[in-house]
């Protein structure tokens, strides 16, 4: 099961709206649906709410040591606890999947997101859990620093609040180690296409109205 649910950002008012902070805004997310409250925990360097889930304890993690240094975070608080790798859960933003849709992974190369590189390296291993949710890509990698430090347009924040709601059905899931339940119900949130026009057997004009 995932004991620890970390999501990734940097601290501060200037980057609370900002692409990087996708993974606090998930965590965000399910502390208000959980009706939990943050607090600071200098002893983990980061923002810490617990849950009991099934009778067993469920930790949420906003590291507050800016993203370069969120190894430090996840790894005091995991070891302290006796957390392994395989029961940690990071949210974070991926510039390789479109805003509105979500990828939920084990293990893997941090693909020089720099948050993830120093959680590799603090665990000592890259056997945790992602929740990859999808900023886009500038297009241009030279302007990658730039694109994850600004705000999203609002139809790109809004299509991101909506994968971060549709990815939340997933925490029971999630916290009952049913992870291929997890995955399916991750990979297959997307949102809805629209329905083509309607028209009448071998009708060639107009389309029919819904």
């Amino acid at each position: 099961m995932i004991k620890l649910f970390v999501g990734l950002g940097n601290p501060g008012p200037e980057y609370e709206a900002t692409r990087h902070n996708a993974g606090f805004w998930w965590i965000d997310a399910l502390a208000r649906e959980r009706k939990l409250t943050l607090a600071p925990e200098r002893s983990y360097h980061g923002l810490v709410a617990r849950m009991q889930v099934g009778g067993q304890p469920v930790w949420l993690l906003e590291p507050q040591t800016f993203m370069n240094l969120s190894g430090k975070s996840v790894a005091a608080l995991a070891r302290f606890f006796k957390i392994e790798p395989c029961e940690i859960l990071v949210v974070h933003d991926e510039l390789d999947v479109v805003p509105g849709q979500a990828k939920l992974k084990r293990g893997g190369s941090h693909a020089g997101h720099n948050g993830l590189r120093d959680i590799h390296a603090q665990l000592g291993t890259d056997d945790y859990w992602r929740l990859r949710l999808g900023i886009g890509h500038p297009g241009v990698r030279s302007e990658v620093i730039g694109w994850v430090l600004k705000k999203p347009l609002k139809e790109q924040r809004d299509a991101i609040d909506d994968a971060i709601a549709r990815t939340l059905h997933a925490f029971p899931a999630l916290v009952a180690g049913e992870m291929d339940k997890a995955t399916l119900l991750i990979h297959t949130s997307k949102p809805p296409r629209p329905k083509p026009p309607r028209r009448e057997p071998g009708e060639g004009g107009p389309p029919a109205p819904a």
